[in-house]
């Protein structure tokens, strides 16, 4: 399991104490952010796999914080930990986008559990888009690992990091029909010197690697080309 890292939008040292007590391990570091200005610097220069947040803040209301993450990141988990308990609010807590909503005074013990149980599932989410899969053909993106359907089975194939780079980017877009020059500006950018044709060899060369499958990535006359595996 990976290092998840977790931001505390919190003003009280007490409950940040708290909660750095209940939650930090070996896999698991607590941030802290005692105001809203402080936590839009931080979720703008890291990354975060949960945030707990206050609605009192002392520059801010913690229920619009929530909505304008949400606007922003909207993968980004959001567990509201405060000492408002009434329904009305715990109802627009969720309906700004919270996943979960924990009252003050807090279990420590049903906090961890809580929050475990959210990183577990986001760590299955993690490792599925991390993994592409058609019948022919299965990409990687963690290890880098391409394999194609040969004599029946999957096996694996080596490509260059340029190849697995075009591979993925062809695999990100299924079905549309893509340019040579916006391939050009995509993978190596436009300050790279690469004639437009010379996209051609280097697809050329990928397909060959892909030998048994390499009909996945179709040449369109005059446009470009599309990558169309098999549906699963």
């Amino acid at each position: 399991m990976s290092t998840h890292t977790i931001l505390l939008v919190e003003d009280s040292k007490e409950i940040h104490r708290m909660v750095t007590q209940a939650l930090s391990g070996p896999l698991t570091d607590v941030d802290w952010a005692d105001t809203v200005n402080a936590a839009e610097a931080k979720i703008l220069k890291n990354q975060y796999d949960l945030v707990l947040l206050d609605i009192e803040l002392p520059d801010g209301n913690g229920l619009e914080f929530c909505s304008q993450i949400q606007s922003q990141k909207p993968d980004l988990s959001i567990f509201f930990l405060t000492s408002h308990d009434n329904l009305s609010e715990k109802v627009l807590g969720f309906s700004a986008g919270a996943d979960d909503y924990i009252t003050k005074p807090f279990n420590p013990l049903e906090l961890k559990a809580r929050v475990e149980a959210k990183l577990k599932k986001i760590e299955v989410l993690k490792k599925s888009a991390d993994k592409m899969r058609w019948k022919e053909l299965e990409i990687n993106k963690a290890s880098q690992q391409v394999k194609v359907l040969t004599d029946g089975e999957l096996k694996p194939i080596d490509l260059t990091a340029l190849e697995f780079k075009l591979l993925t980017y062809f695999a990100n877009r299924p079905g549309d029909v893509i340019d040579r020059d916006s391939m050009l500006n995509d993978i190596w950018g436009e300050d790279i010197h690469v004639y437009s044709r010379s996209v051609d060899t280097h697809v050329s060369k990928l397909r060959k690697k892909l030998g048994p499958v390499a009909h996945i990535i179709e040449s369109v006359h005059g446009a470009g080309y599309k990558f169309k595996p098999s549906e699963n």
